[in-house]
């Protein structure tokens, strides 16, 4: 202090100075830059979800499944692009593997892992993936052993708040990737198409609607339908994907699928990447090396 009792201009804006540097730090963190926000939301949902309701099937096969996912890809990474890549990406991959599968055994979920990464580097076309990676993974895995593996059908009961707070984790990453539209259009989508469900089976509605609020789900509508690499470019592409989703999905129940979504998802989602691919191939190819579309001489 001054000998008036004012405070020296340097005292005063130390507050404001910190409050800045907080504001700025919070900033980057959910910034659509920072590769790690998401990984930290989907361990959060994790431990809600398990440390609630016990949905893994061992935190020893989920570390597994998350271990073998990152060495696969800085593996491969190094191996065919010559560099280490950032493990960000196979660790949401391996932790969406470690909550959704369910197994007994230790194997199908390194299998799995390995299958999943893998994907990122052979089904590819013109560059761009075709399948979200752990949602293909698990497909192969339901379809390969079926008498070892399923799939997470754990159910919230009468709990509330855990859903709301995986809600609000997913809904933040899913605003930071700008894929709100996507999982709005999913669920409304699927609550349309329960009540056509409700209609055609004879079932009560709830019945219908209620597998939408489980924990599955809630990965499935945050973390699957949404991943950018395997979304069709357009939004109103993005929106007809997931309507179509939820289409083929209620097909797939009326026809007694148990795991529907996924199946619908490895169906529909590559069905559509293939599309805009060709197309915008082929309106490049049309539009000549000067972008100007080529005409007959």
């Amino acid at each position: 202090m001054t000998p008036e009792g004012i405070a020296p201009v340097s005292e005063i804006n130390v507050a404001p100075s910190i409050l800045s540097r907080i504001g700025s730090a919070i900033g980057r963190f959910f910034s659509f830059n920072n590769r790690y926000l998401a990984p930290v939301l989907v361990t959060c949902i994790l431990l809600i979800g398990q440390l609630t309701f016990g949905f893994l099937e061992s935190y020893s096969r989920t570390a597994l499944a998350i271990l073998t996912s990152i060495a696969m890809e800085l593996l491969l990474g190094r191996m065919l692009l010559g560099k280490w890549l950032n493990p960000a990406s196979a660790y949401i991959s391996g932790i969406s593997i470690g909550m959704l599968l369910r197994s007994p055994e230790f194997w199908p979920y390194v299998i799995c892992a390995m299958i999943s990464i893998t994907s990122k580097y052979v089904i590819r076309w013109r560059g761009r993936h075709l399948w979200n990676p752990s949602n293909f993974a698990i497909c192969a895995m339901l379809l390969l052993a079926p008498y070892t593996v399923a799939s997470l059908s754990v159910q919230w009961g009468n709990t509330i708040w855990p859903m709301l707070v995986i809600w609000t984790l997913g809904s933040v990453i899913i605003y930071r990737l700008k894929r709100f539209h996507i999982t709005f259009t999913y669920v409304a989508s699927f609550i349309f198409f329960a009540w056509v469900r409700h209609l055609v089976t004879g079932h009560t509605f709830l019945a219908e609607v209620s597998p939408i609020t489980g924990p599955m789900y809630q990965l499935f509508i945050f973390f699957m339908i949404t991943d950018p690499p395997t979304t069709v470019r357009r939004k109103w592409g993005q929106v007809l994907v997931a309507f179509l989703v939820a289409f083929v999905e209620m097909v797939l129940r009326l026809m007694e699928f148990v795991h529907a979504p996924y199946y619908a998802l490895t169906i529909v989602g590559p069905l559509a990447n293939i599309i805009e691919i060709w197309w915008t191939s082929r309106n490049q190819t049309a539009a000549g090396p000067t972008g100007q579309i080529a005409t007959a001489s």
